[in-house]
């Protein structure tokens, strides 16, 4: 994304660890950013920077979102948020003592695909079964048989399927269907961590089967299916990446794609540009409560991985 310039958006400042340091000062020369920091307690405290995007292992997120916003910053804080609705509620108050705005960076709630998607569920009726997949064999889940257990697999660190790949499913289960009334999440544990999961969503109407999976691999038949009375929705891939689906009703069958050379955070910084630009309140506070919704689920389905 540093590569692509946006309007709005000036790249001021980059924080590593003192060991990366030299990684930073690399980033910023390559890509022009203004000022490399060894320790990001440091960058906060630059007039320069109004908005800070944390992009840290999950467990670092809400010691560096506080901080943040205890400097007056506003922050854009990578999935997943937090790990419980008390912290993030801690942080939303926080957030609006101090006047700034804090939204969560999950891309596919903004890709034109995505959009396109929720307004031709209303073609479908009502909708009682949804299936989403995201299944990916992770390029750490050799070493991770082999004891080396990298933050992708560290339970303590946010690691493992749930709130690596299924959050992208719980993000366009939430974004469609709203809440559940019950959450069950049936996880397959290696070594501690869910390396693989079905996250059981229940609805008054429906039930949704959110699986993921890091010790699997789907190929090309990593399929979701969105389906109603009317007819269906179905994609392929990833739901963090949406680009294409395939509507089918009663009047036939229609594919839909979307601009493939799109860089997939695109939309969603551009949202976040003018939303900070404008100080959009309400628009970050409805973000904000999905985002929400989103931690309560996770939450419940961690409940069922201790």
């Amino acid at each position: 994304l540093t590569a692509l310039p946006l309007p709005g958006l000036s790249l001021a400042a980059i924080a590593t660890t003192k060991r990366s340091a030299a990684t930073g000062q690399s980033l910023a020369a390559e890509y022009g950013i203004q000022r490399a920091y060894d320790d990001y307690l440091d960058m906060l405290k630059d007039d320069n920077v109004d908005t800070v995007y944390v992009a840290t292992p999950s467990s670092m997120h809400f010691q560096m979102c506080l901080d943040s916003l205890e400097a007056g910053k506003n922050v854009i804080c990578e999935k997943p948020f937090v790990f419980t609705a008390k912290e993030a509620l801690e942080l939303k108050q926080l957030a609006d003592r101090k006047g700034c705005l804090i939204t969560e960076a999950i891309t596919s709630r903004y890709l034109p695909a995505f959009r396109a998607l929720k307004e031709d569920l209303a073609l479908l009726g009502p909708i009682h079964v949804a299936s989403l997949n995201y299944t990916q064999y992770s390029s750490r889940y050799d070493r991770f048989l082999e004891g080396d257990i990298a933050p992708a697999f560290n339970p303590r660190l946010g690691g493992g399927a749930l709130l690596d790949l299924n959050v992208y499913n719980v993000h366009l289960a939430i974004s469609l269907f709203g809440a559940p009334l019950d959450v069950h999440y049936f996880p397959n544990m290696q070594k501690g961590v869910d390396t693989s999961g079905v996250l059981e969503l229940s609805y008054d109407d429906k039930q949704a089967s959110l699986v993921a999976a890091k010790d699997s691999e789907a190929f090309f038949h990593n399929q979701s299916l969105l389906a109603g009375e009317k007819g269906a929705i179905s994609f392929t891939g990833s739901p963090g990446d949406l680009r294409r689906y395939r509507l089918e009703t009663a009047a036939g069958q229609t594919d839909r794609t979307f601009d493939p050379d799109l860089h997939r955070m695109v939309p969603e910084f551009k949202e976040f540009i003018r939303m900070f630009d404008g100080r959009d309140q309400a628009a970050a506070d409805r973000a904000f409560a999905h985002s929400l919704q989103v931690i309560t689920v996770l939450e419940a389905g961690r409940r069922f991985t201790a």
